[in-house]
């Protein structure tokens, strides 16, 4: 393994205290969980609000995101896909996929690690066995975890070596999203000897986790996405998601390529819904801004009298409305299509490649629309804002800003690529770790 950068004196950031969300906590929590759709959706919203009333100011702080994340726990959207059974609110990806796109509208860190987090926080139901998807269920929702991971596939992979009884993960990443502020890290990499990978999930907290507290970005700056080193961390065998802890190899009929990788397509689509949320945030944003401060242009020769009169500021709003409408569809025409392969497949496993294959280049279409969409919509909007709008204070930029930022998570130059050898070629993309 190459070299790694020493994690010494590492000094973490400052945190938001999450005594600040207080009286949120306590209605949240008087309330209770959600019952239906409906009121997923109008938590999700209110958290929103929450969020967006210092989004900038604390985007500006860029402390480690404690209060925000607490706020995510008393309002239950950490639990929004959990069985009943357990205490979760039982709904389905299609519903998950619209809670964190609003959650983006206020601020688009915090709905970027919502999204991770439900991701990681359903690994196992993916690539583990019965056994282990209904205790990491149980452990997670009962307790209200937040799930961060350590999982950047371009560095080299972690070493995973055998000790008898258990396993040790060592390694570095450069990114491990959310992280720093998370109760379980889910880990991943090479089995020594073999080309086989493994998944578990770990307790945040221990030794041999050393975060490097160096996420200081353009974008998504509430995301504490920096890189973390991982020294000897022990995994028993029985927590290797979807391994034969007596035979130490994996389970075919549990790490189906179709099936168990519908984990990629499963987070490229949480991409999208977050730069969907945070263009119509960015769009909500600017347009309360040009209706109470943006001012007519006083020398076109056909002067208004306020902003809201101006053709191109109308004819530019218009266009982004209708632009973000179109990928709002899009995105739920897509989201229940997923919802619908993992209703159909998810007790015997046995979505077929052309299925899982189908499935993936509708996610790349949306991946395809919401990046253009949300790089131009949130870059347009200065152009009907007015140039005070720039301001830091004003704190617009920071939807460009975290959009560009993670839209240079994978080059969507592939995604188009894919999807014209799947219209001319009839072809399906080989599951890959970005496909």
């Amino acid at each position: 393994m190459a070299s790694t950068p020493a994690l010494t004196n590492v000094v973490p950031n400052a945190a938001t205290d999450p005594a600040i969300y207080d009286s949120h906590h306590q209605k949240f929590t008087s309330e209770g969980l959600p019952t239906s759709t409906e009121g997923w959706l109008e938590r999700a919203r209110q958290v929103s609000e929450i969020l967006a009333a210092d989004a900038t100011a604390r985007d500006i702080e860029n402390k480690s995101p404690r209060a925000e994340v607490a706020l995510l726990k008393s309002a239950g959207l950490l639990k929004v896909l959990g069985p009943k059974a357990y205490g979760g609110g039982g709904q389905t990806w299609d519903v998950a996929y619209k809670v964190i796109r609003e959650v983006a509208k206020g601020d688009g860190s915090i709905g970027m690690l919502l999204g991770y987090h439900l991701l990681w926080s359903t690994t196992a139901n993916l690539v583990g066995n019965n056994e282990q998807k209904d205790r990491f269920q149980k452990l997670i929702i009962e307790n209200n975890y937040f799930v961060g991971g350590a999982v950047n596939v371009r560095d080299n992979d972690t070493k995973i070596t055998d000790h008898g009884d258990y396993l040790t993960f060592d390694g570095f990443k450069n990114f491990n999203t959310g992280g720093v502020v998370s109760d379980l890290t889910v880990l991943e990499g090479v089995y020594s000897g073999t080309e086989n990978h493994i998944f578990a999930l770990v307790p945040t907290v221990q030794e041999g986790i050393q975060f490097a507290h160096n996420w200081n970005n353009v974008g998504l700056r509430l995301t504490e996405s920096g890189s973390v080193k991982i020294s000897e961390v022990k995994v028993p065998w029985a927590d290797a998601l979807g391994w034969d802890p007596k035979t130490r190899s994996p389970d075919p009929a549990i790490l189906s390529i179709p099936y168990g990788s519908l984990i990629l397509p499963t987070i490229q689509l949480v991409f999208s819904n977050f730069y969907l949320g945070i263009a119509l945030g960015a769009l909500a944003f600017a347009s309360k801004y040009t209706t109470t401060t943006t001012r007519a242009w006083p020398f076109g020769g056909d002067n208004k009298n306020a902003a809201t009169e101006e053709f191109y500021i109308l004819e530019r709003y218009g266009n982004f409305f209708a632009h973000l409408r179109a990928a709002e569809a899009l995105a739920d025409r897509v989201g229940q299509e997923l919802a619908n392969v993992y209703a159909k497949h998810s007790e015997t496993r046995s979505v077929t490649a052309r299925e899982r294959g189908d499935l993936a280049e509708w996610v790349a279409s949306v991946k395809v629309v919401t990046t253009d969409t949300a790089l131009r919509v949130t870059a347009g909007v200065f152009e009907v804002t007015g140039s005070r709008a720039t301001s830091r204070k004003v704190g617009l930029d920071r939807f460009w800003r975290d959009v560009r930022t993670h839209t240079l998570h994978d080059p969507v130059a592939y995604k188009n690529k894919e999807l014209g050898e799947y219209l001319l070629l009839n072809k399906i993309p080989e599951p890959s770790w970005y496909t």
